[in-house]
């Protein structure tokens, strides 16, 4: 199993506590996103984005209702969600989490190669 973001030791969320980590995320005044990929490598930091981000949207329920929408659209992809603090001096991610899995995950492997001098490299490979 894929562990990205907050939350992701627990089991998945449900739309109720989705919602409810909206409503929080809209309290603190942080614009909502949400972006999705076929490939969550770790260092695949750059998802794809769904639609524009949710500066303006102050209901969980029209939040939500998009994150139905880019299930329903991609649902061989890891969807997650994203809420952004833009506070001077703070500028990032403040909230970033899961909300959706794809049914067959990927998987990966640690792949180890000697050098020179008994120096050894590891990558991250997908197992196919």
């Amino acid at each position: 199993m894929i562990t990205q973001g907050m939350f992701a030791y627990l089991p998945p969320l449900t739309d109720a506590e989705i919602a409810e980590q909206v409503a929080w995320a809209m309290d603190h005044g942080w614009p909502l996103s949400l972006e999705h990929t076929d490939d969550p490598h770790p260092r695949n930091t750059y998802w794809s984005m769904w639609d524009l981000p949710m500066f303006d949207v102050g209901d969980p329920a029209a939040v939500l209702a998009e994150v139905r929408r880019a299930r329903d659209a991609f649902p061989d992809h890891y969807v997650r969600l994203n809420a952004y603090d833009a506070r001077l001096g703070r500028q990032t991610t403040a909230m970033s989490f899961l909300v959706h899995r794809p049914a067959v995950e990927a998987t990966y492997r640690l792949v180890r190669s000697e050098g020179a001098d008994r120096r050894i490299a590891y990558t991250v490979e997908r197992a196919r």
